[in-house]
């Protein structure tokens, strides 16, 4: 009997590509003209589990997070980490805006995607494990159609595959 093939699915990111995209971030905005004299800004928010955008205006922000957003995409860290649900909060003639990470499966978003596994491929086994969700199958072929199914699923936080075994 053939022993069976897995790997997990956790919503996570790279720490070290997302300082790096807010480190050149930040390096951009010190040289667009645009943002000479202003208080536009991004930094890190609670031992980098977050940004905090700064602006004078709305304009400020929206043109912060897009080059953030590019500079995270240069990184090949998925868009869907930042949180940007919360609404930027004015004081003082400045804006600012906290986006925390999105990290970690809850329990709706494995029974989605558990869901979706099941309903397409019924021969594959899944699994959820606090945070993560196993996946596990006698083919190789079938693991790897999952993982191509689950990337063109159009979930609202970020995916990776690890552990493929």
């Amino acid at each position: 009997m053939a022993k069976d093939s897995s790997f997990d699915i956790v919503s996570d990111y790279d720490i070290a590509k997302v300082t790096n995209a807010v480190e050149q971030t930040q390096r951009d905005i010190a040289q667009r003209y645009d943002f000479k004299g202003t208080s536009a800004g991004v930094e890190f928010v609670d031992s980098k589990t977050g940004v905090k955008l700064t602006g004078d205006n709305q304009f400020h922000l929206d043109s912060v997070i897009e080059i953030l957003r590019k500079r995270l995409a240069g990184s090949g860290v998925d868009q869907k980490v930042i949180d940007a649900s919360a609404e930027p909060q004015t004081s003082n003639m400045q804006m600012s805006w906290t986006l925390p990470f999105k990290k970690g499966l809850n329990q709706d978003n494995a029974k989605k995607i558990t869901k979706l596994i099941r309903d397409s491929y019924p021969k594959v086994k899944t699994q959820v494990q606090g945070e993560e969700v196993r996946v596990s199958s006698a083919k190789r072929d079938e693991l790897q159609a999952v993982i191509q199914l689950l990337k063109q699923a159009d979930f609202d936080f970020p995916l990776e595959f690890t552990n493929y075994r």
